[in-house]
């Protein structure tokens, strides 16, 4: 079951059918926000938590167009570490994103599941390559 959530996640949140709010958002590859969570989920809430995470990512990404990714990943041997790979067009679509109903009942919902959370700023070594990444999975 555990794994179905993770896959169905997942799929959801790359097969979004694009934002409804259609505004062009303008990814200017030199500021976007990149940034990796690592977070640990207490064993015993990780069913709860993985969905409101897909929850989440579904609503992110169909709703934003300023949220370019928003990619969970479980650990393979340890199914309670979750990484996620977030994108965000620039700091303004991040601190928007910030304050999206969705998110913040999300972040309120899932306090008392996570144990640690650690958000890591990341940079793209080749902003040129970076686009073909989504294009491959059309």
């Amino acid at each position: 079951m555990k794994k179905l959530c993770l896959i169905s996640a997942l799929l959801i949140t790359l097969a979004s059918c694009g934002p409804k709010d259609q505004a062009n958002t303008t990814v200017d590859y030199d500021n976007m926000i990149v940034r990796i969570a690592e977070l640990e989920i207490a064993e015993e809430q990780l069913e709860n938590y993985l969905s409101e995470l897909n929850i989440e990512a579904r609503v992110s990404m169909a709703e934003e167009s300023g949220v370019i990714s928003i990619f969970p990943l479980s650990h393979k041997e340890t199914p309670t570490k979750i990484t996620i790979v977030e994108i965000y067009a620039n700091q303004s679509a991040y601190e928007a994103h910030l304050e999206t109903p969705h998110f913040k009942k999300y972040k309120t919902i899932t306090a008392e599941m996570v144990k640690s959370l650690k958000l890591i700023d990341m940079s793209a070594v080749d902003l040129e390559t970076m686009p073909l990444i989504f294009e491959k999975l059309n």
